[in-house]
């Protein structure tokens, strides 16, 4: 099965928001440097401190011991939620990292690769 968060074709940046239907959103032939490419970055930095900020808040929260179950839940909604911002983010960092060419040379590989691991 193709994961959906992976980029369609060479040259595309998963970008860090969905379609209003919830599918991925990518940005073709691009150099970085344009207004999408750009909004993509400030939207990512934002998402990623969002993250941070969460990830203190949850300390805090665990730390008291006097939560609500209506806390708890509203926690873990909003850990899930910047999780797959967060995933998003590092699967759009990761695909456009250069690919070094696959080198098979100790003959300890069957060829397979490790993208399932993603």
């Amino acid at each position: 099965m193709t994961d959906p968060n992976r980029r369609l074709m060479d040259g595309g940046r998963l970008l860090p928001w969905t379609s209003p239907e919830g599918k991925p959103c990518y940005l073709l032939a691009s150099d970085g440097a344009g207004y999408v490419s750009r909004m993509a970055d400030r939207v990512e930095a934002a998402q990623l401190d969002s993250a941070a900020e969460l990830i203190e808040e949850a300390g805090r929260v665990l730390r008291t011991r006097t939560w609500t179950p209506g806390e708890i839940h509203l926690l873990a909604a909003d850990l899930t939620t910047s999780l797959a911002n967060v995933r998003r983010v590092a699967v759009s960092r990761g695909d456009r990292l250069p690919v070094a060419p696959y080198d098979d040379t100790d003959g300890d590989d069957d060829g397979r690769r490790a993208d399932h691991l993603l």
